[in-house]
């Protein structure tokens, strides 16, 4: 099992390699990239250089060492798709050369990838590229650990995120991130004004992971994040850039910027299913759909309508980690600031729960719950069928059960020991990661769960 990790995702990479490449492939119908929103995102360095080129490119030669000899073998154009393979990153659709940094960075101009909202905010489903799906590919703990390791190799120094995973998990799991509790360690160092004070108390944090929206979904909410708590502006999505190099001058120098971003991120549009419908199926299951789901996750096609309701903690069931993550005080400072423009944006201090959210596009966004912790549809009208252990292909996608192709196991193999390779396994028992709740569809028969799954293949 110890082989896992290369054998699924490295070895099979260098066979598609050789030929015509099966994944990272973009559909231009997708990702608005002509937007000027997409074009900062992709050009405007909002943060200091993770790492260089140089250090990209020597990442493979602190890899195990059956795995440094792969690499070592293979021809530049190869190691760079097996590095992107093991890290979760993704050639940017307008990247046709396959050289510089991936879609989840941004050039610095001095050979620095600087990290951007695509490093969560875009993915690849079935192979293909799509900026604003969420990348449950992204191994940003097992990078910054790889990238720390390079850097002392060749006598660089350390940055941030080389420095701040020594003392925060950036993510268990592959594909989820703590990015919730990112940004309150952020928001600690500010006052109401933005201003950095690095002597502020450090709130406790009770870390988790999470599993990125959809950026399509954007344009339908009222109110953002999975307990809807915050208020829906441009602002808000600036939280991740307010490490304290970045002042409160500079931060509000980029408010036109964000202003543009948030049009990028509301342009967005769900990708259409591209394998086969059995369109009278899906009629059925609409039915089915209409009279037993529609009433919270909103209704579709001609008459569409969403009311971003959320529903209490205890008539869910799910994880409740993420909800009891954000302190009163965390919510009081955000309700006051300048993020939320001091409070005309309204906060909601006590969230009941989760929001039931819309479901645009939701063959796309396996894995399922806040916290990924579903791989498919199949599983989430299947409520007592849950796997607690299991892995994914790297570009494999199930068509009858809808979401990731995995392989299950009754726990993690005992023979899996560094943490970079128990990445690779979602292991519900770990907190936050539980696949429990959402059992409505228990009230189902299989015949109408069967329906409705070829109905949501249609949204």
């Amino acid at each position: 099992m110890k082989q896992l990790f290369f054998v699924v995702m490295l070895c099979s990479v260098t066979a598609a390699t050789a030929a015509e490449p099966s994944v990272d492939h973009f559909s231009s119908k997708y990702g608005n990239i002509d937007h000027p929103g997409y074009k900062i995102l992709r050009t405007k360095p909002l943060l200091p250089a993770d790492f260089d080129q140089q250090v990209f490119d020597e990442l493979w030669k602190i890899w195990p060492k059956q795995y440094h000899s792969l690499a070592e073998r293979a021809s530049p154009e190869e190691r760079r798709r097996l590095t992107f393979s093991r890290y979760g990153l993704h050639e940017a659709p307008e990247n046709t050369g396959h050289t510089g940094p991936a879609l989840g960075y941004v050039d610095d101009g001095m050979s620095g990838w600087v990290m951007n909202c695509f490093s969560c905010h875009g993915g690849t489903v079935a192979g293909t590229v799509i900026p604003g799906l969420p990348n449950t590919h992204f191994l940003l703990h097992t990078l910054v650990e790889d990238v720390r390791l390079t850097k002392l190799r060749l006598g660089k120094i350390l940055t941030h995120l080389d420095l701040g995973s020594l003392h925060m998990p950036l993510g268990t799991t592959r594909g989820t991130t703590n990015s919730v509790i990112f940004g309150v360690a952020l928001g600690s160092l500010r006052d109401v004004d933005m201003n950095v004070h690095l002597d502020n108390p450090r709130p406790e944090y009770l870390h988790h992971d999470m599993d990125a929206p959809p950026w399509w979904h954007y344009h339908k909410k009222k109110m953002l994040y999975a307990d809807g708590f915050s208020p829906k502006n441009h602002r808000v999505l600036m939280q991740f850039m307010m490490i304290p190099r970045n002042g409160p001058e500079t931060l509000k120098s980029w408010e036109p910027d964000f202003e543009v971003i948030q049009d990028y991120i509301q342009s967005l549009e769900a990708p259409e299913y591209p394998f086969a419908i059995d369109r009278d199926l899906a009629a059925i299951g609409e039915k089915v759909f209409s009279a037993n789901c529609a009433e919270c996750h909103g209704t579709y096609g001609d008459n569409e309508h969403y009311d971003q309701r959320i529903i209490t903690i205890d008539e869910i069931g799910t994880d409740p980690l993420r909800w009891e993550s954000l302190t009163s005080e965390y919510r009081a400072w955000l309700s006051k600031s300048w993020l939320s423009r001091y409070g005309e944006d309204p906060v909601i201090a006590d969230t009941a729960g989760y929001v039931a959210p819309p479901l645009d596009g939701i063959w796309a966004t396996a894995p399922y719950l806040h916290n990924g912790s579903v791989p498919t549809l199949w599983h989430m009208l299947h409520p007592d069928e849950r796997p607690q252990v299991w892995s994914r292909t790297e570009s494999g996608y199930d068509t009858e059960a809808v979401g990731l192709e995995i392989t299950t196991f009754n726990e993690v193999p005992a023979d899996v020991g560094k943490s970079s390779e128990r990445r690779l396994y979602f292991d519900a028992s770990k907190p936050g990661k539980s696949t429990a709740g959402h059992v409505y569809p228990n009230r189902l028969i299989e015949e109408e769960r069967r329906a409705v799954l070829e109905y949501l293949k249609t949204l």
